[in-house]
């Protein structure tokens, strides 16, 4: 190999480099346009289309003593109540209020209880909503404690809300 050589080569290397990098943010941005546009908002109705994983999401963003965090909902229908990760938890600095057992898909888990306050997309909040902290839980889950207190009709690929409401 000599010295003219390796200049080519490793041109050629940093190229396809850029190229797959290029393409890696392509992607990315890509996936990002498909999440904004799974929600629509328009006369007095939030309409969420069902992602890909089959499930329908709702873009909000919790608040805690110090930080807030905007958080993709996963809209859970046979959840009684709104449930975070433990590690989200600590980010938001959520105080402990007491200890439950939660039964999940996966069995019974211990958590703990903390409030939060919650702002989705679309203007429904909930201001200091009691949630269970699990911490076995991946993403954030939307239960029945705010879903009750909206109307909503599931049909095909949509989850159609009523208009906005505002929580205590």
């Amino acid at each position: 190999m000599s010295a003219r050589e390796l200049p080519s080569t490793f041109k050629l290397a940093t190229l396809w480099l850029l190229i797959l990098t290029l393409g890696f943010l392509g992607f990315k941005a890509w996936e990002h346009q498909r999440a904004q546009s799974r929600i629509e908002i328009a006369g007095g109705e939030i309409v969420l289309q069902r992602g890909p994983d089959g499930h329908f999401h709702w873009r909000g963003q919790l608040r805690g003593p110090q930080h807030s965090r905007m958080v993709d909902f996963l809209v859970d229908t046979g959840a009684t109540s709104t449930a975070l990760p433990e590690a989200l938890a600590r980010e938001l600095a959520l105080e402990t209020e007491g200890f439950a057992l939660s039964q999940t898909a996966g069995g019974t888990a211990q958590g703990r209880i903390a409030r939060t306050d919650l702002q989705l997309q679309g203007g429904v909040s909930a201001q200091r909503l009691r949630v269970m902290v699990l911490p076995q839980l991946e993403s954030p889950l939307l239960g029945m404690d705010v879903l009750s207190r909206l109307r909503f009709s599931q049909q095909g690929g949509e989850l159609r809300i009523q208009a906005p409401v505002t929580t205590p």
